[in-house]
């Protein structure tokens, strides 16, 4: 449950004000014992050093706070404001408004003046105080501070107490544990052996968390029945709300608690290499967030494997780098192969063992290995989301949520609001104002927005990637003109490089864009609840940051040099710039340069260095703010502080939405093109050793704590990762079959080579032009650039010859590669399909040993309530027996004691 601050009406009085307690129940992620609740009520001896954890007295914890904005109240306007609404609510409400809350302010004293009217001030203070009566009311205690060390800002305090917190665990349905504990099956033989190993093995990386340790026993809990109910708050009548952080988190001074432990076990880099403590994970943040840090770390943990098998991959690309035949023949020399100008005019004649260096490094990502390799990651995805699969029924078994059901969110107030406005069209127009909802016809403009816009802002990613064609296209032929023969040599790599950085950049900025776009289109369509609202913006960014991200990358692995044309018929862009060639060795290297540096660009500048820079520079900004409203006495302030002060000052939790998607981009990033970069799993990993770390530390010291909520999977991602995992191996068959030259060899291999090896692939894959044949204005402006006349120059295709009867056209050869390329897509998209079905037809999504325990637990509930009833049955029968031989002697004149209660019946009950 989450508190919303964006609405601008307070809810209507019949709905029940449980939000806070809510709040501070789900805060520990379970209810507490008696025992343990009365322990927090009494008397800390410490109270004075956490002074801010607590109420005044020392005594009764703040569980909640509420902050707000205040100034001067003007004497009695809000009680006469109140005295004339007299209406709204019952008349012991306005006598309890009209006590202050413990630390609020009194009437004005003599001598002092009554400031000037502010109705929007009395307002805000007028629904504060209603709306702190309905948390009275509820049974909740406040107590307000607006004597603090931040100028303007006050702060009300919340109490639960016990009564509340027991009425608020049946609304939530929370299981509770019983006096029954039994034994967790445990395995034997040979795995209980294989297991103890292990477990020493991986004790030194195991967090010093008694929670993350192995249990052989388990409580069996049950679930309260009742339903709960929702609340939201009004904007701008409070400015924040929060639970508060388990006091400071460092120092040796500062005392133990749930949040230094954290700190320490978790969210410091010098504990990399531990497990994560989850289940203090959750019992701190709430199972939501304890889910996503859990689901991180399975897909850091399978990112091990990949990375392995991509080093050996790329290992074996390099030791066989000298054996390459095709990559040997275009460094030889005495090949003395003529190249056809790459631009019109500018361009001269280049020899094709220029590309010597290129042709090399293609062979460490283009080779036999990459399809294994590919085969093996489409395999991978399919295992890791069975693993994930699986590990979270653990979690949910762990932490008593087999039997927990997400129910339908309240309505959101926006969308209250406008069905309200409907209904009062529908009022005014004498019409049925019954069952108001709202149709797809009132949505329909939204609709009409979100499609036309969504629309307009792909062509703008597709428009800027073809301004960066244009750019490559441009800078290349203006270098072409330089005199320098280093320049002319390095074109190729000079313009790959700077146009990638200048993609990256601008990924980096429409990412920022295309996030603030996609919530204001998914506020417009006013979606129903939170849930939907949240599955709808996650749609609407990951579409649009899914475009953005890899578009140029498309561009390179699929349409780059694949509509070029040939010599004297080229293909133009706006009839002025001619489309780009791949180099003799092919578009793969280009294509893996593309992905590592837009992959390490994201991960580097936007997942990292903007989560430190950014949060660290906000709060050295709120530091001089601060510092320039008290200059004085700042610094003795900032010592004084009380938790919910300091708390404040921390940054607003703004949801998991940015943390899953850096990490589903990255994803695809890993599996999408992984056949061009097989060192993609290693990079993932070494920069998700850091990303948890980072997170866990903006989780514990930047930011406020969220409010815990309540959560069984990872929701909308968990297909959105499927959908990822699908395509990728859709993607990895036609960057194989049609960016790579693998089919092309099999093809020279089996078809046409003359002894059955490699030599002349290149010479066959080039096709022969007549420089005569230029058309007007496209021939080089210096055909003497290599110092002899060219007559026939080459470029590579599958096209006739210049002497051939039907000179030009594409070849026999074309059409057997396409043929070939074309049954490799539809065999691997079948067989990787097919193996990856199989592999989650293997894996069971629930772990047989859970699914045991679970059956047992039902079974030891059904036994433990009928053992309960026939003890009290029993005690009943021989309660009723005395009477009965009582009533005897008294010839059954005398009426028979009543029964006791069934709650007296039972001392010691195992009732949760």
């Amino acid at each position: 449950m989450r508190v919303n601050e964006k609405y601008s009406t307070l809810p209507a009085e019949d709905r029940s004000v449980h939000i806070i307690n809510i709040c501070a129940i789900e805060d520990i992620g379970y209810l507490p014992s008696e025992g343990t609740l009365l322990n927090s009520l009494s008397v800390d001896p410490d109270a004075e050093c956490k002074y801010g954890l607590y109420f005044r007295d020392g005594k009764r914890k703040v569980d909640y706070v509420l902050v707000y904005h205040h100034k001067r109240a003007s004497g009695g306007r809000t009680l006469a404001r109140r005295a004339q609404q007299g209406d709204a609510g019952p008349a012991a409400r306005s006598a309890r408004h009209d006590q202050p809350l413990p630390g609020k302010a009194g009437p004005l004293g003599p001598g002092e003046s009554e400031p000037p009217l502010d109705y929007h001030e009395d307002d805000k203070r007028f629904r504060r105080e209603e709306y702190e009566g309905n948390l009275v009311e509820a049974g909740l205690e406040l107590e307000r501070d607006e004597d603090t060390k931040i100028h303007g800002v006050g702060f009300v305090k919340i109490h639960a107490p016990w009564n509340v917190l027991c009425r608020e665990a049946e609304f939530l349905k929370l299981k509770m544990p019983t006096k029954k504990l039994y034994h967790i099956s445990e395995t034997r033989g040979l795995l209980k052996k294989i297991n103890s190993v292990l477990q020493k093995i991986t004790d030194p990386i195991q967090p010093k968390v008694a929670e993350h340790r192995p249990q052989t026993t388990k409580r069996l809990s049950y679930p309260f029945s009742r339903e709960k109910q929702h609340l939201l708050l009004a904007n701008g009548v409070y400015s924040a709300a929060y639970p508060l952080h388990d006091g400071d988190y460092e120092g040796d001074n500062v005392e133990f608690n749930d949040r230094k432990l954290l700190y320490e076990e978790w969210a410091c880099y010098g504990v990399f290499y531990k497990y994560q403590p989850i289940d203090l994970v959750r019992q701190y943040f709430g199972e939501k967030i304890g889910l996503y840090f859990a689901w991180l770390g399975v897909y850091t943990q399978m990112l091990i494997p990949a990375s392995v098998v991509g080093i050996i991959v790329f290992l074996y690309g390099w030791a066989t780098v000298d054996d390459n035949i095709p990559s040997m023949e275009m460094c030889d020399q005495r090949h003395n192969i003529t190249m056809c100008p790459l631009c019109d005019r500018t361009c001269s004649y280049w020899k094709m063992s220029s590309a010597c260096a290129t042709a090399r490094a293609s062979h460490l990502f283009d080779n036999p290995a990459t399809v294994f390799f590919s085969i093996f990651m489409a395999l991978w995805a399919a295992t890791f989301m069975e693993h994930w699969k699986r590990k979270q029924m653990r979690l949910n078994y762990r932490w008593d949520l087999t039997g927990f059901e997400e129910e339908e969110d309240h309505p959101r107030a926006e969308y209250e609001a406008r069905v309200l406005e409907k209904s009062l069209r529908k009022e005014s127009k004498n019409k049925e104002t019954d069952k108001v909802k709202l149709t797809w016809r009132d949505r329909f403009p939204a609709y009409f927005t979100n499609l036309v816009s969504i629309i307009f802002m792909i062509a703008v990613t597709f428009a800027i990637v073809l301004g960066v064609i244009i750019y490559r296209i441009s800078t290349a032929a203006a270098l072409a003109m330089n005199s320098s023969p280093s320049v002319r040599s390095n074109i190729r790599v000079t313009v790959t490089a700077t146009a990638v950085i200048i993609n990256l950049v601008v990924i980096i900025l429409l990412d920022e864009v295309y996030g603030c776009i996609a919530r204001w289109l998914t506020k417009i369509e006013v979606p129903k609840t939170e849930k939907s609202f949240e599955e709808r913006l996650i749609f609407k960014a990951f579409l649009l940051k899914f475009v953005n991200s890899y578009t140029p990358i498309f561009y390179v692995a699929f349409f780059k040099g694949r509509f070029v044309g040939r010599p004297g018929d080229y293909v133009y862009i706006f009839r002025s710039f001619r489309m780009e060639e791949c180099a003799p060795g092919g578009c793969l290297m280009e294509l893996c340069i593309q992905l590592s540096i837009i992959m390490l660009g994201k991960q580097l500048i936007q997942n990292n260095l903007f989560e430190i820079g950014i949060p660290k520079m906000k709060k050295f900004i709120r530091y001089l703010r601060l510092k320039h409203q008290s200059p004085s006495d700042h610094d003795e302030h900032a010592k004084k502080k009380q938790r919910y002060e300091v708390d404040y000052t921390l940054e607003p939790f703004a949801g998991l939405t940015p943390e899953y998607m850096e990490m589903i981009i990255q994803f695809g990033f890993v599996t999408l093109f992984v056949a061009s970069f097989p060192l993609a799993p290693l990079f993932a990993l070494l920069n998700n050793i850091i990303e948890i770390r980072l997170d866990a530390k903006k989780f514990v010291t930047e930011l406020r704590r969220p409010v815990a909520v309540r959560a069984k999977d990872i929701g909308i991602w968990y297909n959105i990762l499927r959908g990822v995992g699908k395509l990728a191996v859709i993607i990895n068959a036609f960057v194989i079959s049609f960016t790579s030259d693998f089919i092309p060899r099999l093809v020279y291999l089996y078809m046409y080579s003359e002894n059955g090896t490699m030599h002349g692939f290149v010479n066959h894959t080039l096709s022969s032009f007549n420089v005569s044949d230029f058309q007007n204005g496209t021939a080089p402006n210096d055909p003497l650039g290599l110092g002899y006349e060219v007559q026939i120059c080459r470029y590579k295709d599958y096209r006739e010859p210049p002497w051939s009867e039907h000179k030009y056209d594409i070849s026999k050869d074309f059409w057997a590669v396409l043929a070939a390329r074309l049954a490799f897509v539809i065999v691997f998209q079948n067989l990787v399909m097919f193996m990856s079905d199989f592999v989650d037809w293997v894996i069971p999504d629930i772990p047989k040993d859970i699914s045991q325990q679970i059956h047992k637990e039902k079974v030891l509930m059904v036994e433990l309530f009928m053992r309960e009833e026939q003890g009290k049955q029993q005690l009943l029968d021989t309660w009723m027996e005395k009477d009965r031989k009582k009533a005897e002697p008294c010839n059954n004149h005398s009426p028979a004691p009543a029964a006791p209660p069934p709650s007296q019946l039972v001392s010691d009950s195992e009732t949760p």
